[in-house]
């Protein structure tokens, strides 16, 4: 009986994990195409840069509302959503896998299986549940990740005309290890990102719910009880403290996965195959070459889509796992 309750636990927070994090991934697409256009540009993202800098040619974009006008003049507004569908492929088992063991994990150290009890504890295991259960799920969906990179990064005309075709070439030319370039630096960034993310999450939800108590203290029993609002506001700031922290290991990563891409000159400098030796020397380059800016290219766009990305995915998971939760019981 208990197996059973576990298994269908396991089936709730994956289930709640993998519609959370499409809808999170759908509604935030423009930004992350804008994004990784930002981070896989040699070239300054700035006109001050351009200015200051004069080692290198025109940059293709160099701003949120400038990017934003090129790209739907040059490829019409589903080129916000290029690379939308392995990014779905990715992100939903991703959040499935993320959600179910970060579950397990906490229900482990609480010796609870229920909810409730999981927002008590220590900063320290949240921290460190979050993080492991990033790398789980980062392992499990990243040839995904990858091939959304690369599709929402080739701009027109495109080097590859589907992600069936991305996936043949990269295979073909660079095997099993090429599905998993920038696997490193994503591991080193997931550790962090996710350990944050999870643990400020929670710290939020209990201050919330700390404040909620405060609020309703002159009735007979208080009320924790915390609204969609509030943990969006949670699932916000969350997101934010995560993205802010951890983006110069983003920049690498999205480096290491387009090396090699035969995008139009029009787009910049190439990135030739394996430019960066290793993480280290793709930050320690990034930083020669481009400046302290080259390593918070995409910063912006980055953080903007974090927060209410991270809001929409806490939100729906909580609505969905709840919703789950009565239907199945």
């Amino acid at each position: 009986m208990e197996e059973t309750g576990q298994l269908k636990r396991a089936f709730i927070d994956a289930m709640a994990g993998a519609i959370s994090g499409g809808i999170s991934r759908t509604v935030t697409s423009p930004l992350d195409v804008i994004k990784i256009r930002f981070q896989v540009q040699l070239e300054p993202t700035t006109q001050w840069a351009l200015l200051t800098r004069t080692v290198y040619g025109n940059s293709k974009y160099t701003g949120m509302l400038q990017a934003s006008k090129d790209i739907l003049r040059e490829e019409g507004l589903p080129g916000f959503w290029r690379g939308n569908v392995p990014a779905l492929l990715m992100v939903m088992p991703y959040t499935a896998i993320q959600f179910a063991v970060l579950h397990k994990l906490k229900t482990f150290a609480s010796g609870s299986s229920n909810s409730e009890d999981h927002v008590n504890l220590s900063p320290y295991l949240s921290y460190v549940s979050g993080a492991l259960a990033g790398c789980a799920a980062t392992v499990g969906s990243y040839p995904f990740d990858l091939l959304r990179t690369i599709l929402a990064s080739q701009g027109e005309p495109k080097v590859y005309p589907s992600m069936r075709a991305a996936f043949v070439d990269i295979f073909r030319t660079r095997g099993i290890r090429g599905l998993y370039s920038g696997l490193t630096p994503t591991l080193v960034e997931i550790v962090p990102y996710a350990g944050l993310q999870f643990g400020t999450y929670d710290t939020f939800k209990r201050w919330m719910m700390t404040w909620n108590h405060l609020r309703s203290s002159n009735t007979i029993h208080g009320d924790e009880h915390v609204s969609s609002f509030q943990l969006f506001i949670c699932g916000l700031g969350a997101g934010t403290c995560a993205k802010a922290v951890c983006h110069p290991l983003d920049v690498v990563k999205k480096r290491f996965q387009i090396e090699g891409l035969q995008r139009h000159p029009r787009y910049g400098a190439r990135l030739e195959p394996r430019a960066y030796r290793n993480m280290y020397d793709g930050l320690r380059r990034i930083l020669i070459e481009e400046g302290w800016a080259g390593l918070y290219k995409g910063i912006v766009p980055s953080i903007v889509k974090a927060a209410p990305a991270g809001a929409v995915t806490f939100v729906a998971y909580e609505y969905t796992s709840d919703r789950l939760e009565s239907i199945l019981t």
